[in-house]
C-alpha cells in the first residue's frame, strides 16, 4: 500500500491473529469496523461473518481492491461492507467503533493525529505488530501462529484525546 510517500508492504494477517484482534477489540454486532489498508479483506470479512459487525475498508492498491470486491461478492456480504479505493488519509473515520491496522510504526505515527481528531470516545484501535507511539495500550498480547509470534496492541480512545 502507498500512502502519501510512505510505502507499506502487503503482508496478510494470519486468520488466528485476525480472530484475536477482533476479540480483543470487543467487536459487537452492528458496530462499524474500519480496516485501513484492507489488503485482501479478511479482517472485514471475519468481522461481518463471525462478529455481526458492519465493515468499512480502504485499499489503495488497484489489484487488491479488485480482489476485495470479488471476495465480498462471492461471500455475499457486499451489503454489510463498504470498500473504498483510495488513500486512508482521505476517509472520514468519525463513525468507526473499531479501527484495525497492520501498518508500520512510522505510518501509525503519521495517522495518529487523524485518529485522535476523528474517533469518538470509546472507539478502539487495534494494531497488529506495530505500536502507536505516544499512546498507552489498554492491552498487549502475543499470539503464536505456527512458528511466528505476533503482537497485538489494543487502544481505547479516551474523552481527553477524542475529537473536539
Amino acid at each position: 500500500m502507498i500512502t502519501g510517500r510512505l510505502v507499506v508492504p502487503f503482508v496478510p494477517t494470519p486468520d488466528t491473529v485476525v480472530q484475536r484482534m477482533l476479540l480483543l477489540a470487543d467487536v459487537r454486532p452492528g458496530e462499524l469496523v474500519c480496516d485501513l489498508g484492507a489488503g485482501d479483506g479478511r479482517i472485514l470479512s471475519t468481522a461481518v461473518h463471525d462478529f455481526g459487525a458492519k465493515g468499512f475498508g480502504v485499499e489503495i492498491h488497484p489489484a487488491r481492491y479488485a480482489e476485495i470486491l470479488q471476495r465480498f461478492s462471492k461471500e455475499h456480504i457486499q451489503n454489510s461492507v463498504t470498500i473504498v479505493h483510495g488513500d486512508f488519509s482521505d476517509v472520514d473515520l468519525r463513525e468507526a467503533d473499531v479501527v484495525t491496522l497492520y501498518l508500520l510504526t512510522s505510518v501509525n505515527s503519521t495517522i495518529r493525529p487523524k485518529l485522535e481528531r476523528e474517533l469518538k470516545p470509546g472507539s478502539r484501535v487495534v494494531s497488529h505488530d506495530f505500536p502507536i507511539r505516544g499512546w498507552n495500550p489498554i492491552h498487549v498480547e502475543t499470539v503464536k501462529d505456527r512458528h511466528t509470534t505476533h503482537e497485538i496492541y489494543v487502544y481505547k480512545i479516551p474523552t481527553s484525546i477524542a475529537r473536539t
